[in-house]
């Protein structure tokens, strides 16, 4: 029999709700987040169409080396924009120069090449750490303005890196995400004023998209997708920002295996110290979709310090769960100041916050490093789950300061919150 958990009637849901011009903590919201005018392939600058310099659609050759001398070429004459025309496009790893931009037009597909020697070791950052891996199939360091826009396709041919995976697992089933050698679609680093607008991003062999040390960046009308089945395609988070400030993330949709917005910032037990680690602050997810994935906003696994983060207006289609927080054993973290408002839809979880003991290494550290999560809001949503307040209690991690406010949820299984858990909340019943 189903359950309610009714904390007063819910009045308004999506776009009927005032938006809110603070974050969490109080701070206004600048109007730079309201600023979504779709990307102007003339305002990019003077555009390279691949055709016209001799790179070949539908080529079974990589067309690796020509596209990277077109980036090259117009970087050296002041920068513009590489055009992908109608057609089928295969490369490895591309590497964007700063005042180089890329856009896709409708029909047009950049596609990574299934063989992993197309992309170079390089140093670059994965799974909360600075270390030597692959580049990704779209590569843009320090460029500052750098754009991709378009009706196009970054399709990361995953299925062949999937298989691999998979049967990588079967021999080896303690075997790491890093130890099977994929790729990812997008790597901006070390750049402000970024924009990703328009496309589709699909197929990922690892991460889908991934940011690091970006501010004022901008995903706007995405389209991100990876196979659930009939191979599933494993770690191909759509979003993952790791110590970024300033990012709207709008009407998105999002359906892959794995979780779709995610905070990264740095593991270990002496993360909090690592120069190259940090915080994410300044988050506005709004008026997104979500199909199947395993969370839709997600706090882990290698997130050290998070805050001030707003999604709402969103909708949630057999998501497995709406808001989870990952806590390490291993690592310092504190979650803070996050606001979850006007969400509808259907979800297996809604609150889900546990223990995170996959891969984790204390490194001879003989105490476990207490972490935080506190002033989390959940407010206004109408929502159909199995579990709604899925919590496991944990010397590990203090909760506080939660708030439900305003929630219409139907539960099959439990709508129950176990009230012991976090100090001081607030239920609006």
């Amino acid at each position: 029999m189903k359950q309610w958990l009714v904390l007063l009637m819910l009045l308004c849901v999506g776009g009927t709700s005032m938006a809110r011009d603070q974050f969490p903590d109080g701070t206004p919201i600048p109007d730079w987040f309201r600023q979504t005018d779709p990307v102007d392939l003339k305002a990019l600058g003077t555009p390279y169409c691949l055709t016209d310099y001799g790179v070949v659609a539908d080529s079974p050759v990589l067309q690796t080396e020509q596209i990277q001398a077109l980036i090259d070429r117009a970087a050296h004459e002041g920068g513009g924009v590489i055009v992908v025309p109608k057609g089928t496009f295969r490369s490895g790893a591309l590497f964007f120069r700063k005042g180089t931009h890329l856009y896709l037009e409708e029909g047009a597909m950049l596609q990574g090449s299934d063989r992993i020697t197309a992309f170079p070791v390089v140093k670059t950052r994965m799974e909360g750490q600075t270390l030597d891996y692959f580049a990704a199939l779209v590569n843009a360091d320090g460029a500052d303005g750098f754009t991709i826009g378009g009706k196009g396709t970054l399709d990361g041919n995953g299925l062949p890196y999937w298989e691999s995976f998979w049967l990588r697992r079967k021999v080896n089933p303690a075997c790491t995400n890093l130890e099977e050698l994929r790729p990812r679609l997008v790597y901006v680093s070390n750049s402000q004023d970024v924009r990703i607008d328009g496309i589709t991003i699909q197929n990922s062999p690892f991460w889908s998209t991934h940011f690091y040390r970006c501010s004022r960046l901008k995903l706007t009308n995405l389209r991100i997708t990876s196979p659930a089945a009939p191979v599933k395609a494993p770690s191909t988070d759509a979003i993952d920002l790791d110590v970024c400030n300033n990012v709207l993330v709008k009407n998105c949709y999002m359906a892959v295996n794995d979780d779709a917005v995610v905070l990264k910032g740095g593991k270990g037990p002496y993360a909090d110290e690592d120069p190259d680690n940090g915080e994410n602050h300044d988050i506005l997810v709004e008026d997104c979709t979500y199909g199947f994935c395993h969370s839709a906003f997600t706090c882990g696994s290698e997130c050290l310090h998070s805050r001030n983060v707003i999604v709402r207006r969103c909708k949630v289609e057999g998501t497995a769960a709406l808001l989870t927080l990952k806590m390490r054993p291993d690592t310092p973290q504190l979650y803070e100041y996050i606001l979850l408002e006007d969400i509808t839809g259907s979800v297996s979880r809604v609150v889900n916050i546990a223990p995170w003991k996959q891969f984790f290494d204390l490194k001879g550290r003989k105490d476990i490093p207490k972490s935080y999560a506190r002033q989390v809001t959940l407010q206004r949503m109408r929502l159909d789950c199995d579990i709604f307040f899925n919590v496991t209690k944990s010397e590990q991690y203090d909760l506080s300061d939660f708030t439900f406010r305003r929630l219409e949820i139907q539960a099959t299984k439990s709508a129950e919150i176990d009230k012991s858990i976090i100090q001081n909340a607030v239920y609006d019943e």
